[in-house]
């Protein structure tokens, strides 16, 4: 008998070592005992210890896809369970998770779907607490069912980018510096601030926008259950709310009607006038031109040198940027930095910015969807891109995107067609368009490294652009 140990227990590479030693040494799932699950065999000899007599298996991500979301779940068997269908797929039922019926493949899916659950939980559930005496850092503790921090600590680091923040649970904490994210041992409750001065500001504002007509205890309760209470501010406030709503309905139906009133418009703020791009940068904050500056949390200027080299110009900002008031700094920026390195190009050569300052979008649940902005919306960010490219002098401009060469050549071009391509940009600057690094994140798994290194391939010009520069200087 032989024996696997996974540590931590949930941790998908070393169950994935363990699986491949196993299977490469022939080891059915049978003979195999996963010690970390119960108390093992005494007598079983760890896997690490077998010859190995034959090659790795050749599976597809489906499986590891599908184990790094069951190897989250806390209950036992789970480790076992894996490997009995990584053995069943490397021995040749290449399509076994395709069955669902399969009793092994519905048991794995329910594990799954459970962590899945959980995670979209934590999601919804942390709330952090600033941390005395310490600037812009902020602790949340939380107890999750199942081992999920280390799927869930992502989506916190992209949602809270400008922030340092860690997030405690029982059997593991994770930590934001702004920089990098990083992974270590669990805590308790006291690692953590009763309460901050903001919690207050938010209960105010909870039960301001509570809607006691659309109260559905029985739905909140299963969106909401009662165990997570103790972790949320605004549930010290619940049971008040929802003795009143029945009161407070009563006096909105007696409540005579009101007219509508027509809504009035924020006015438009005239640009101020400024010298250089930090002043430029304040007054772009303060544009008030289109209705996009409503819904966003801020306009984003560009950012870079004076005497930047290039100017890149991409469609508008995501929702990282959006938050951190910085441009390029969410998935398809730091894909461009990747670019930019393999290109031959200097990031601190370039000044970054965007055709349009504001980011606007679609908010899906909890989620907010970018959506392109419009004629008007373009039409009425134009001049903060002129006077960027009037305060700058470039060798070569980089348009991202259609929204961006639009903006640039003022007229409607064939991206595709003219990508690559050494274009008359504004103020006699040339231009080459290319696609944005959005594009090429969205871009199906079939589609290979294609995409990507089309991008680079067309940054490139702008290095060896440079360069000629340089020696005919």
């Amino acid at each position: 008998m032989w024996r696997a140990t996974v540590e931590p227990a949930w941790d998908l590479e070393a169950w994935r070592v363990q699986a491949r030693t196993a299977w490469v040494a022939g080891i059915p799932p049978e003979a195999l005992d996963w010690a970390d699950e119960a108390a093992g065999l005494l007598a079983a000899r760890p896997v690490t210890e077998a010859a190995p007599r034959r090659e790795p298996p050749r599976i597809g991500r489906g499986i590891l896809d599908l184990a790094r979301h069951v190897l989250a779940h806390r209950g036992p068997g789970r480790h076992a369970l894996l490997y009995r269908l990584l053995w069943r797929i490397a021995e040749g039922e290449r399509r076994l998770l395709d069955f669902a019926a399969d009793p092994d493949v519905r048991r794995a899916r329910q594990l799954e779907k459970a962590v899945t659950r959980d995670a979209h939980k934590a999601r919804a559930f942390v709330r952090f607490r600033e941390i005395p005496g310490e600037a812009n850092s902020f602790v949340a503790w939380y107890e999750p069912d199942h081992f999920v921090l280390d799927l869930v600590a992502p989506f916190f680091m992209r949602r809270f980018a400008g922030m340092r923040w860690a997030i405690v649970t029982p059997d593991r904490s994770a930590s934001w510096d702004g920089v990098e994210l990083s992974m270590g041992p669990g805590g308790s409750p006291a690692d953590v601030p009763d309460q901050d001065a903001g919690e207050a500001l938010w209960r105010r504002y909870y039960a301001s926008v509570f809607n006691p007509a659309r109260l559905n205890p029985q739905a909140m309760r299963a969106e909401m259950p009662l165990r997570f209470w103790k972790h949320l501010p605004e549930a010290q406030d619940l049971p008040r709310l929802m003795r009143e709503a029945g009161a407070r309905v009563e006096a909105m139906v007696q409540r005579a009607p009101r007219p509508a009133r027509s809504r009035i418009s924020a006015p438009v703020l005239p640009a101020p006038a400024t010298e250089g791009l930090e002043g430029l940068a304040a007054a772009i904050r303060a544009c008030r031109a289109c209705p996009l500056w409503e819904p966003a949390t801020q306009a984003v200027p560009g950012e870079g040198r004076a005497d930047a080299r290039i100017v890149v110009v991409g469609e508008q900002p995501g929702d990282e940027e959006d938050l951190t008031g910085r441009p390029f700094t969410g998935p398809a920026g730091r894909l461009f930095d990747r670019a930019l390195a393999e290109a031959g190009v200097d990031r601190a050569d370039c000044y970054v910015t965007n055709a349009v300052k504001h980011f606007r979008f679609e908010q899906r649940g909890r989620r907010r969807i970018h959506v392109r902005a419009g004629a008007s919306e373009q039409r009425a960010c134009r001049p903060w891109l002129e006077r960027e490219l009037s305060m700058l002098r470039p060798l070569a401009i980089v348009a991202l995107g259609a929204t961006a060469a639009n903006a640039l050549t003022g007229r409607g071009i064939s991206l595709m067609r003219e990508r690559g391509r050494w274009l008359a940009g504004p103020r006699g600057v040339p231009l080459i368009a290319t696609v944005h690094p959005a594009w090429v994140l969205r871009q199906a798994a079939d589609a290979g490294d294609e995409p990507y290194a089309g991008l680079v391939a067309d940054l490139r010009r702008v290095a060896d652009r440079l360069a000629n520069a340089a020696t005919a200087d």
